[in-house]
């Protein structure tokens, strides 16, 4: 990855090599450009840097200035990189979306049926008071499960909309993780699949690194 320093004095980046090398073919930096690579602690110019080398950026030309752009335009919207990155989050960001809504589902209609339980268990007269008391701690304990469940369910698809907007990387891999885990999802079947896909992007240089 790199930084550079625009024709307006703004730093911009980071940036990858591939992105970098279309910015010289297009020639909104040339030569001069500074840039400073990841790791390094010296700026240098585009000339100095061999892997950077083409007709583009030799000594001498005289490409036009970049034009002026915010630090983060330089980076997400607009671009074609960006756009790239949007389209590779697409499809698991629809994933969590629809995972989290079965589990919404599944978690409310559990609830209902517990909760009915509960009362119908409070209903019945028994004999056995230690077996009425056993019976509703379980149904409000199952009542508290499906309750986490639901907010799981929720959070999986708050994070869906998030993943597809580039928005908020801690939260998507929190959300793509507890989607494989199968007491914590309702869909365990469809989690597992959509949340090692979004992982797998998530993890993507590319990928992560227009998120904001």
């Amino acid at each position: 990855m790199y930084r550079i320093i625009g024709a307006d004095g703004k730093e911009y980046g980071p940036i990858s090599a591939e992105q970098m090398r279309q910015w010289i073919a297009e020639g909104r930096v040339n030569a001069q450009t500074r840039v400073l690579a990841e790791g390094a602690t010296e700026w240098k110019t585009i000339a100095e840097m061999p892997e950077f080398a083409s007709p583009a950026a030799a000594p001498g030309t005289t490409p036009p200035p970049p034009p002026t752009m915010s630090p983060l335009a330089s980076t997400t919207a607009g671009s074609p990189a960006s756009a790239a990155a949007l389209d590779q989050v697409s499809g698991p960001g629809v994933g969590l979306i629809v995972v989290g809504a079965i589990n919404i589902l599944l978690s409310l209609a559990m609830i209902a049926m517990m909760v009915a339980n509960i009362g119908m268990s409070a209903l019945q007269s028994t004999s056995n008071e230690a077996e009425k008391i056993l019976r509703n701690t379980g149904g409000t304990f199952n009542v508290l499960f499906f309750s986490i469940t639901l907010l799981i369910g929720i959070l999986m698809l708050f994070a869906g909309v998030k993943m597809r907007r580039l928005e908020s990387y801690g939260l998507c891999m929190t959300a793509s993780i507890l989607a494989m885990i199968p007491c914590l999802s309702c869909c365990f079947l469809a989690g597992l699949p959509v949340g090692i896909w979004a992982l797998v992007v998530l993890s993507k240089p590319e990928v992560k690194d227009f998120f904001h």
